[in-house]
């Protein structure tokens, strides 16, 4: 069997570890559109801000490839042909599958910005070739521009903040992580922004860019001298798009994450999936989910038998210092706790646990994520103690013991 994996990302990974549960001897190729070992991307804005190194940035060990009889090839995919099931590359090479995973992830989407192509330091903030860029240019002197007030931005903040004289993040949004959190955590994440001497000006947008200038709709000017934009990510369809595969806002896959097309899969940020907490087929564009799916991918390409049906929207992140977690679905009720150092938001429907948001105090939110994915009816748990404080003995005995793998769950 002639395996293919278009990633060498988390799903990539996920897929090359799910086909090795079942199939210790067929070929894998993995073809990877960037020339590095795999790494967590996740991790880039430490490596500017000198938290981490490339060597503590793999996501495996050195001997990965090795271990699990998997040839690394670097290259761009031009087009799949699933007639002749065939990979071609931009070299002119074409790679041969029985099966394939489609693991292609996510691109920066760059909005039309009057005066953009007159910026020559311009960057995006999505892989380590863009840290390693801007790393190479930047000085203590260094005025930062960061268009976007998302995750992505926010990251650049983080990762420049202690490296350069000025940052500062415009976004039409009027609040941070808009996507991510409700109005009260925004407001928190900003004020410790602001802390930490990078400004904001939000709900108002770029009307014009010149060299080192940016003129705002508001009648702002601001003065920079590197421009990032972060404004958002565009999953890559293009290559089970132009085959004729179902394609909405991300590839289209089912419960084992095959594709509409014959034998081909998907995975990662590049897909859809069944967010549990809505109800609604949306892109889950975290490493989590990535792993997951690419795991079940693989383990059924390899002629195993696994299905992928608890996903949820999740994001844990640290932004200089301020830990914050988040999960599932705000539309229900809420319950709202405050401390000095902490917020939390829990929210409830239907006697479940769908969503929350901890910023600050964030220990065993693993407990509150179970809960979610597991549907677990809250009359069943002492939720009272749960709501308080994430902790293990507010289920039975017996679920306690299933959690910490002391029984098996025989349903």
């Amino acid at each position: 069997m002639n395996y293919v994996i278009i990633g060498n990302s988390t799903a990539g990974i996920g897929t090359v570890e799910g086909i090795r549960k079942h199939d210790k001897s067929g070929e894998i190729i993995i073809i990877s559109n960037e020339k590095h070992h795999t790494y967590s991307r996740p991790l880039i804005s430490y490596l500017l801000y000198g938290k981490t190194t490339e060597e503590k940035m793999k996501y495996r060990k050195d001997s990965f490839y090795e271990d699990n009889n998997a040839k690394l090839v670097f290259g761009n995919v031009l087009s799949i042909d699933d007639k002749k099931k065939t990979v071609n590359l931009e070299n002119g090479e074409s790679i041969s599958y029985d099966k394939l995973l489609v693991g292609a992830g996510s691109k920066p989407f760059v909005p039309p910005m009057q005066g953009l192509e007159s910026v020559k330091n311009k960057f995006t903030f999505m892989s380590l070739d863009d840290a390693k860029a801007l790393e190479a240019i930047i000085t203590s002197e260094t005025r930062v521009l960061i268009i976007g007030a998302g995750l992505i931005g926010l990251k650049a903040a983080e990762g420049l903040s202690k490296r350069v004289a000025s940052i500062t993040v415009v976004d039409m949004a009027t609040r941070v992580l808009p996507s991510i959190l409700d109005e009260e955590g925004s407001k928190i994440v900003e004020e410790h922004l602001v802390k930490s001497n990078i400004k904001c000006i939000l709900g108002t947008t770029t009307k014009e860019l010149f060299e080192e200038k940016a003129i705002l709709s508001n009648g702002d000017e601001i003065n920079f001298d590197v421009l990032i934009v972060a404004v958002g990510v565009r999953p890559n369809t293009e290559l089970v798009k132009d085959i004729g595969g179902q394609v909405n806002r991300g590839i289209q896959i089912n419960t084992k994450c095959e594709t509409s097309i014959n034998d081909i899969y998907s995975a990662g940020d590049c897909t859809e999936s069944y967010d549990i907490t809505t109800g609604e087929n949306k892109i889950l564009a975290i490493l989590p989910n990535a792993y997951m799916q690419g795991e079940v991918a693989g383990i059924n390409m390899a002629g195993g038998n696994k299905e992928y049906t608890n996903a949820i929207p999740m994001n844990a992140m640290s932004i200089l210092g301020l830990h914050m977690i988040t999960a599932g679905s705000y539309d229900g009720e809420q319950i709202i706790t405050k401390a000095e150092n902490a917020y939390k938001k829990l929210v409830v429907r239907d006697g479940l646990l769908v969503g929350y948001i901890m910023i600050g105090e964030v220990n065993r939110a693993g407990i509150y994520t179970s809960l979610i994915r597991d549907k677990v009816q809250l009359d069943s748990v002492d939720f009272e103690v749960l709501k308080n404080k994430p902790q293990l003995i507010a289920f039975s005995k017996q679920v306690r013991m299933q959690k910490l793998g002391g029984v098996k769950n025989d349903n």
